[in-house]
């Protein structure tokens, strides 16, 4: 189904879990005062699009502590499979009544609200079952955002159990671009820098993580990608903070 409709329900799911191998309790840990997630979840309460914001989090006890953050921030949340990550954003897009997914993985607590819009535009205006900046890559990582309809991620979820593609929520879309229409979204010249990490993967990531939001602090708590690259191109001793860590690429 391509043709938007103005009664869609767009829910932002946010993908998190406690035992991160590299980095664990990774989306708790704290910057200027506040969790890395709850920064997360300030910069997609203001995307104009989104009309609610659920956690997708395990059955796992490790995981209570995000119920509970969840439970203290007024943000709804489901807990499924560990591993069928695939299957945990179903369910927690069901429970939520959605029609349109945005789905956002826990380690971006930076990403730019403009930018998930924008992702959602070009998905209500295309011809597409899947639009995103994940695929392509030109954003820095940790501005990931996809969006696509539930219906559709149910049809992908259907079709495959391998389990790479249950683990990466939308890697089957992307791998059968000839079953699912794609729309990329790629950076203008000013926020391209596809080499630069701004997700949380390890403890170097978070003390850049945690240097860029202290920076901006309280005076403008949700600072743009472009004010970001500003600031490293400003202070490269900063950007070296984390250049050597190898990245997942699941393609």
């Amino acid at each position: 189904m391509f043709k938007a409709d103005k009664k869609d329900k767009i829910v932002a799911t946010i993908e998190a879990r406690m035992t991160s191998t590299r980095l664990p309790g990774k989306v708790l840990l704290e910057a200027n005062g506040k969790p890395m997630l709850a920064h997360l979840i300030s910069r997609l309460r203001i995307v104009p699009s989104v009309k609610e914001i659920i956690l997708a989090t395990t059955v796992n006890k490790a995981d209570e502590p995000l119920a509970e953050f969840a439970r203290r921030a007024g943000v709804a949340f489901f807990r499924g499979s560990e591993d069928d990550v695939m299957g945990r954003v179903v369910g927690a897009a069901e429970s939520a009544s959605a029609d349109i997914i945005v789905e956002i993985t826990g380690d971006c607590p930076i990403i730019d609200p403009a930018i998930i819009e924008q992702a959602i535009q070009m998905f209500l205006h295309n011809k597409c079952d899947y639009a995103g900046n994940a695929h392509a890559r030109s954003y820095p990582d940790g501005m990931d955002t996809q969006v696509f309809r539930l219906e559709t991620l149910k049809k992908s979820y259907a079709m495959t159990t391998d389990r790479s593609e249950r683990e990466h929520v939308s890697l089957h879309m992307r791998r059968h671009p000839e079953l699912f229409a794609h729309v990329h979204l790629i950076a203008p010249p000013d926020l391209y820098w596809p080499e630069l990490g701004l997700t949380l993967d390890t403890y170097d990531d978070y003390i850049l993580l945690k240097r860029i939001i202290e920076h901006f602090g309280d005076l403008n708590p949700t600072f743009s990608c472009k004010e970001v690259i500003a600031f490293l191109e400003n202070n490269p001793d900063f950007a070296n903070i984390n250049e050597h860590i190898k990245r997942k690429c699941i393609l």
